[in-house]
């Protein structure tokens, strides 16, 4: 597995307008396990996306999905700085249910 956070800060007012984007543009995602995006609590021009996927690879691959191609077009003016972000390799994905 291949794992991904990162912490984005967007332009004052935007945080919910690249939630959206966001959204429609991580939908059929082949390899994605998970693919969360979480308004930080603390801070509302912060987005944190947690990301899980088959491998890196599968990663690499879904940067040229059309919609996700899109999706970074349109958002990338949105964000102000891309803060942090964390490789992972996941170990375990557990349902909390």
């Amino acid at each position: 597995m291949y794992g991904l956070i990162s912490k984005m800060k967007t332009l004052p007012g935007q945080r919910d307008t690249l939630v959206g984007i966001l959204v429609q543009g991580s939908k059929a995602m082949p390899g994605c396990i998970h693919y969360i995006i979480a308004k930080d609590i603390h801070d509302e021009h912060t987005l944190w996306v947690v990301e899980t996927w088959e491998s890196a690879q599968a990663h690499q691959s879904s940067l040229s999905l059309p919609t996700v191609v899109e999706a970074m077009a349109r958002g990338q003016p949105l964000v102000a700085e891309v803060e942090r972000r964390i490789e992972t390799l996941p170990v375990s994905i557990a349902s909390c249910n």
